[in-house]
């Protein structure tokens, strides 16, 4: 069954000095529209805010007045999206291109479905694997109660050849885990805390684990903020203070669309689909962006044209209440970045 794995390490959360902050007065933001949203936060359901422009913390709101760790929901698989990047980056995976049976035994065990056995690393990653996963990831929640998570996605059929069809499958993102972990020798919480985490100041991370692999689909635990850092850290092209720590080109491919996905869903919560990040085309305002999204409204946006990253977080109340973040961030959050956007 699943288990918390934690690191923590304690620190004030009233200031991050790995995220510069800037007063609204200074990022030329709109303060009298801020306002007005704040006042409105608590009625639509909103846990987080915190939006950051021009490499710098202009503005956070928590319900509690606290930023507290909580549950990323689906916003865990972009985050494993970029460990996935790191690893290749280090050679300890060579590409998209392996075999997700050289790595994990169920899937190269004799007689198995052929379609199966070919399954790459990259169908994972674009939701593509050609697993049966109906109903928009129904079987997540048997998955969680067997034994083992991988032999439970394993035993699955396979109704489509790899490669051919989205189908949204939390499963074959804890394949994408335990790959990494079979890849590093590390869970994906102690990979992340060396090699992401730790050099973007991240200290209280949780991530829930199956047989010491950590969850792929969901689980992770991170504060508003560090879900920013995360953001800022692709916006930045995957550098850091200088320094790389996801590879550019797996920044540039991964968030790139691959597949329509639902972008024609209603409401308009989902958008087309990169490896395990979401991708719109935005609107003239928002310009094109891409996101991480997590069940019930929680998104991590990362908008070039506006120079931002936006993180809410929602009180799950359903999936298609999504629709009221996603509302909050085009009616609301990016009128007021576009004001310091449109100074000379």
């Amino acid at each position: 069954m699943s288990n918390m794995t934690r690191m923590r390490m304690h620190m004030a959360v009233s200031e991050d000095p790995n995220l510069p902050r800037r007063s609204v007065q200074e990022a030329g933001v709109d303060g009298e529209k801020l306002t007005v949203m704040a006042a409105k936060l608590p009625s639509w359901g909103m846990k987080s805010i915190v939006l950051v422009q021009a490499g710098a913390l202009v503005w956070e709101w928590h319900d509690t007045g606290e930023d507290r760790p909580l549950s990323l929901y689906s916003c865990t698989k972009s985050v494993l999206s970029m460990l996935m990047g790191i690893a290749i980056g280090q050679g300890q995976l060579k590409g998209t291109d392996e075999r997700v049976a050289d790595w994990l035994e169920p899937f190269g065990r004799k007689g198995v479905d052929e379609r199966l056995a070919a399954i790459e690393l990259s169908h994972l990653l674009t939701m593509t694997s050609g697993i049966d996963w109906p109903d928009f990831d129904k079987p997540y929640r048997a998955m969680r109660t067997s034994a083992d998570w991988v032999q439970f996605v394993a035993d699955r059929s396979i109704h489509q050849p790899p490669g051919r069809a989205f189908c949204y499958n939390s499963g074959g993102s804890h394949l994408l885990s335990a790959v990494l972990t079979k890849a590093t020798g590390q869970s994906a919480l102690s990979y992340a805390s060396e090699h992401l985490f730790s050099p973007l100041g991240i200290q209280r991370a949780a991530w829930s684990s199956n047989r010491d692999i950590n969850e792929g689909g969901t689980g992770l635990h991170l504060s508003a903020r560090d879900m920013a850092k995360l953001g800022l850290l692709y916006l930045h092209g995957g550098t850091w203070e200088g320094k790389t720590i996801v590879p550019s080109e797996w920044v540039r491919t991964s968030t790139r669309a691959h597949h329509k996905a639902l972008v024609h869903y209603e409401p308009h919560i989902y958008g087309q689909y990169g490896d395990h990040w979401w991708v719109s085309d935005g609107d003239e305002e928002s310009g094109p962006f891409y996101f991480a999204f997590g069940y019930g409204g929680q998104y991590l946006i990362v908008a070039p044209e506006l120079d931002a990253v936006v993180v809410i977080r929602k009180a799950p109340t359903g999936r298609n209440q999504a629709i009221v973040s996603r509302e909050l961030f085009h009616q609301w959050i990016v009128p007021i970045l576009q004001r310091r956007r449109a100074k000379p």
